[in-house]
């Protein structure tokens, strides 16, 4: 590969830059307004840097008074709705990804197809029907009506790996499709059982992109808000997401400070997810290049 020239790194770094500040300006933003204690409703321009500093709205949000369990209870509901609808998907997806992949049955590339068009409806469209089918089956099940199946994380997680799984199966059907179907075929002369092979072969050498699907399947459910206001009734429920847009609710008079401040605390569990998948990829990427 020829060495770019002087002119050409300037240009590529330039760019990185570029791009580097499209990122990062918003997050900047976000954390300028969340600490600005001059700001007390609607933000009246850019300010570089807070003046003067603060962390009251954070605190604020921290306590978040309007609920009882405050902002933990916020982030346990979050999680255990992001977290399960991530695992649900991801492992369900991959079963079925795997059989996109590898087998041959009829009617596979309508199922493709129609998983496609799956992926590309807006979860809002579905929100009516999908809230009159939870009510039906909960009015035609006891246990479930006794559960409050509806107005539930349950209710919640479920829908969001519904969702979350069109794009799942087509993401992870790519990474099964990389790994060669040879290595699978050694093992079958070998005696292994398809699911044998499955297991000990195809899932660890596609476990990075696995772990990318789990993470998008997260994002999806982690910030969801309009679905969960159609179902969720009660303050036990809520979530950070639905607080989030809570807080946006009339432009002129809404604390957008408070706002700021929440968007703040509600991506620090997403970076912490991030930090700790992105060690698990470059240990897959790592002994990969070793492997070959």
């Amino acid at each position: 590969m020829r060495p770019l020239s002087v002119r050409g790194q300037l240009v590529r770094q330039g760019l990185l830059a570029v791009v580097g500040i499209f990122v990062l300006a918003p997050v900047w933003v976000l954390f300028t307004m969340a600490t600005d204690g001059s700001m007390t409703g609607y933000p009246d321009g850019f300010h570089l840097f807070p003046a003067p500093f603060t962390l009251d709205h954070v605190a604020d949000a921290l306590r978040a008074d309007f609920v009882d369990f405050g902002f933990l209870g916020l982030l346990r509901n979050s999680l255990l709705v992001s977290c399960a609808a991530a695992l649900v998907s991801t492992a369900f997806g991959a079963t079925m990804a795997y059989a996109f992949a590898r087998l041959r049955f009829p009617g596979e590339r309508a199922g493709l197809v129609a998983i496609l068009l799956g992926a590309f409806l807006p979860p809002i469209a579905l929100g009516l029907p999908l809230f009159v089918l939870v009510i039906t089956v909960e009015k035609n099940v006891p246990a479930l009506q006794a559960f409050g199946l509806r107005d539930s994380t349950v209710s919640l997680a479920i829908l969001y790996a519904t969702f979350a799984l069109p794009l799942a199966i087509w993401l992870m059907r790519a990474a099964f499709r990389a790994v060669p179907a040879d290595l699978e075929a050694a093992a079958f002369v070998d005696g292994a059982s398809r699911f044998t092979a499955f297991r000990t072969i195809t899932l660890p050498l596609a476990m990075p992109s696995i772990l990318v699907t789990a993470l998008v399947s997260f994002l999806l459910a982690y910030t969801e808000f309009a679905l969960a206001w159609m179902f969720i009734e009660s303050e036990k429920n809520v979530t950070l997401a639905m607080v989030l847009a809570m807080e946006t609710t009339g432009f002129f008079t809404a604390n957008w400070s408070l706002t700021a401040a929440y968007g703040l605390l509600m991506a620090v569990p997403v970076v912490v997810v991030f930090v700790v998948l992105q060690r698990f990829l470059l240990r897959g990427a790592l002994a990969g290049a070793m492997d070959d």
